[in-house]
Formats: C-alpha cells, sequence, structure tokens
C-alpha cells in the first residue's frame, strides 16, 4: 500500500509541536490510554457496508497502535501512519507485524486509490482538513469509507461532569482532558457522515486514570511542577470518592462515517 517505504534520509513529517508533545510520553500513553469496545468495530462494518475482516485500512494517526491493535484483531490489513518518532518506535514495538509509515494526514504517503477504509481515532483534529479531506479521498477507492472516531467522557457521570470544570479551571476553557463531541471537530463538508455514539464504560486503577490524564497534550506542554500539584490534589479528592482505588471511567465513542462517491470496484480474488 504505501507508496515508497521512508528510509533513514527521508524527510520527517510536518505536525504541530503539541501534536509532537505525545513523543516524550509514548509508554504512558500506550499503557494508560483507553481502548475501544467491541461494539464500535460493530458499527463500523455497519456504516461502512462491509467486514473489516480483508479491508485494506490505514489508520492515521496511529500512536501507540490503540485503535491499530483492534483493527487488525478484526482482520483488518492494517497499515500504521504515525508522525511521531516516539510512539511509532511503540507502536512497532507491540505490533512488529504491523506496517508503519511516517506521516500525516495531510499528506499521505501512500498510493491512489489503494485503501478500504480509513480511520482516525483521535486524530483528526490534527490534520489541516483542507488538506487532510482531499489526500483522505485520493487515497481511498470508489466506495471505500472515512471513519472518524473519539472517546469523550460521558459528563452526564456527575464525577466527571465535576472533573471536567476542574479541568478546564487549570488548562483554559478551550481544553480538557475528556475531549469533546465529534460535531465540533470541523468534519469535511464534502463528505455526506452519518454519526452513531457509543457509549461504554472501563475500571481501572486511580494510578491509571490519572496517567491517563496527564497523557494528554494540553498537559504535556505544560511545565511539570503545577502539572503534577494539579494531579495530587485530583487524586487526593478521587481517592475519597473511590475508595478501593478503582475508578469506573465512562465514555461515549462519537462516531463519523462517511463514503468516498464513486462506484466499487468489481469484487477479486484475495491476495495471497
Amino acid at each position: 500500500m504505501p507508496s515508497s517505504a521512508p528510509g533513514p534520509g527521508s524527510r520527517p513529517p510536518v505536525a504541530s509541536p503539541r501534536a509532537l508533545s505525545f513523543d516524550r510520553a509514548a509508554a504512558q500513553y500506550a499503557a494508560a490510554r483507553p481502548g475501544y469496545p467491541p461494539v464500535l468495530f460493530d458499527a463500523v462494518e455497519e456504516l461502512a457496508g462491509r467486514p473489516l475482516r480483508g479491508a485494506r485500512t490505514v489508520d492515521v494517526g496511529a500512536g501507540t497502535g490503540i485503535s491499530t491493535r483492534l483493527l487488525h484483531d478484526r482482520g483488518a490489513r492494517v497499515t500504521a501512519v504515525e508522525p511521531g518518532p516516539g510512539m511509532a518506535e511503540e507502536l512497532h514495538r507491540a505490533l512488529p507485524y504491523v506496517a508503519i509509515v511516517r506521516g500525516d494526514g495531510n499528506r499521505l504517503p501512500l498510493a491512489t486509490a489503494s485503501a478500504d477504509l480509513i480511520t482516525y481515532a483521535q486524530s483528526w483534529h490534527w490534520t489541516d482538513p483542507s488538506r487532510a479531506t482531499p489526500e483522505a479521498l485520493r487515497v481511498l477507492r470508489p466506495g471505500g469509507a472515512l471513519a472518524l472516531w473519539w472517546n469523550v467522557s460521558d459528563h452526564a457521570v456527575p464525577w466527571i461532569a465535576e472533573q471536567d470544570a476542574r479541568l478546564r479551571r487549570f488548562l483554559g476553557a478551550g481544553d480538557s482532558a475528556h475531549g469533546s463531541s465529534v460535531h465540533s471537530r470541523d468534519l469535511p463538508s464534502e463528505l455526506d457522515f452519518v454519526h452513531r455514539t457509543v457509549p461504554w464504560t472501563r475500571r481501572v486503577s486511580l494510578d491509571t486514570h490519572l496517567a491517563n490524564l496527564g497523557s494528554h497534550s494540553a498537559f504535556l506542554v505544560r511545565a511539570e511542577e503545577p502539572t503534577y500539584r494539579f494531579l495530587t490534589e485530583e487524586r487526593d479528592r478521587l481517592a475519597e470518592l473511590f475508595s478501593d482505588g478503582t475508578v469506573e471511567e465512562s465514555y461515549v465513542v462519537d462516531l463519523s462515517v462517511a463514503i468516498r462517491p464513486g462506484s466499487p470496484p468489481s469484487p477479486s480474488a484475495p491476495d495471497s
């Protein structure tokens, strides 16, 4: 699928300093960030109009491979695209059998009409949509699907809403480590998206919950001392609420899928 394999002398992809801030916390990101429930991938298959098994899939902004692994486990033939060297190294360590190319959504290092599915898990907001949209349409085959999704903390849960208010006071009104609705993410107007929400929960240790918060870029670009102070105060608050040390995090995955216009090619025998 890649048009060429980036070698040692290839130009690194262009990404914002904030987007690349994850590089210095790649192991923390891999260990603490939430995954996605199986029903999300059921919804992707339904809205894309084809099974993941055998689908030539490009996971853009793959990070440490959280979504890449789950797509692979569903049988997708995944190529991961990641701009950060530290994140790409962590992904390769965890998933040595997955092809990785250095790049980002604004300039995909992939052949034209080579993908059945392009996914952006937590990463579309790091692109310039005016560049990323034509790139996605170029790489997708006619009838292929673009799937964008985000884990958003469920603010209908009182303790999560209260934590979000504290986060916004500390990080600024426009920032939170809880995520925000896909409808505010500057979706491509050229495409007709179908939206789906998928609620789910996970139970993790208090340490993992705090490490998840601290792995967000809004924290990573700040000085260590105020971040440490905020997370210490948050630990004290949550220790009273979750006395057994286990936090139940509630999420809603906000999913949007669009089909590339055009008739899909005639089915052919799978590659050997």
